[in-house]
């Protein structure tokens, strides 16, 4: 089986997502979008793989705003346009993050700024903990997402939508994939500044991630087989 990961910038990877599906007999193909050299000039064009021939797709993360045409106008109408032809073809997408709010705009939905940023390990309140478990799961994010009319919500807290499901498709707004390594690239590029601003220590954030590794693997490990088992190989 096929899965097409988008990796948007250099530093986030498939991680524990990308781990599990390679367990669960996935051969990973991951391109990357914005290159190491563009991380802070990302307006580039960028030609998508197309949607057919794949047996599923992941969308990861991004440090910037589905909406910020101005920022990465060169490629997001572009990815957009991925999103909706997978979903019509019926190719089981996972959003992950901006992959996530990327996933609500190409279906009918949008993106605006939450009330509050969330940086740091958060439970979430859940309807079906065997899809999505209530955590607690790494998030950093400014943005929400405001759901397509088809979407079925799955799991909230105070801040946003944290997950939400349409057909073969599944959106979350935190960060399966988490790894301390990734962690650590964040707060390398620019991250450390963000924690600081929002009263976060960043190197109180380092520590409780590599300290939240095992649980991190098993919340991933939950997520992928229930998404695999109950949205991707759901009735087209």
């Amino acid at each position: 089986m096929r899965a097409l990961v988008i990796r948007h910038e250099h530093v986030t990877e498939p991680g524990l997502v990308g781990a599990r599906l390679v367990e669960r007999g996935y051969d990973l193909t991951t391109v990357t979008v914005v290159p190491r050299e563009r991380h802070h000039t990302p307006n580039l064009s960028y030609e998508f793989p197309g949607a057919d021939g794949w047996d599923l797709i992941v969308s990861l993360g991004a440090p910037w705003s589905v909406y910020d045409e101005e920022a990465i106008g060169g490629w997001i109408g572009a990815e957009l346009a991925l999103l909706r032809e997978a979903h019509r073809l019926g190719v089981p997408v996972l959003g992950v993050c901006f992959g996530a709010q990327a996933l609500a705009t190409a279906l009918g939905g949008s993106v605006v700024p939450a009330p509050r940023p969330e940086i740091g390990w958060t439970e979430i309140e859940t309807d079906d903990p065997a899809l999505v478990p209530p955590g607690p799961w790494f998030q950093w994010h400014y943005d929400r997402c405001v759901l397509p009319p088809c979407a079925r919500e799955a799991a909230r807290n105070a801040v946003c939508p944290q997950a939400f499901q349409v057909g073969r498709t599944l959106g979350v707004q935190f960060h399966p994939e988490i790894t301390t390594a990734m962690v650590q690239g964040w707060l390398e590029l620019g991250g450390r500044e963000q924690c600081l601003r929002q009263g976060v220590d960043p190197d109180g954030l380092l520590a409780k991630s590599r300290a939240m590794e095992p649980v991190a693997r098993e919340n991933a490990r939950r997520l992928v087989d229930g998404f695999l088992d109950q949205v991707a190989n759901a009735s087209r």
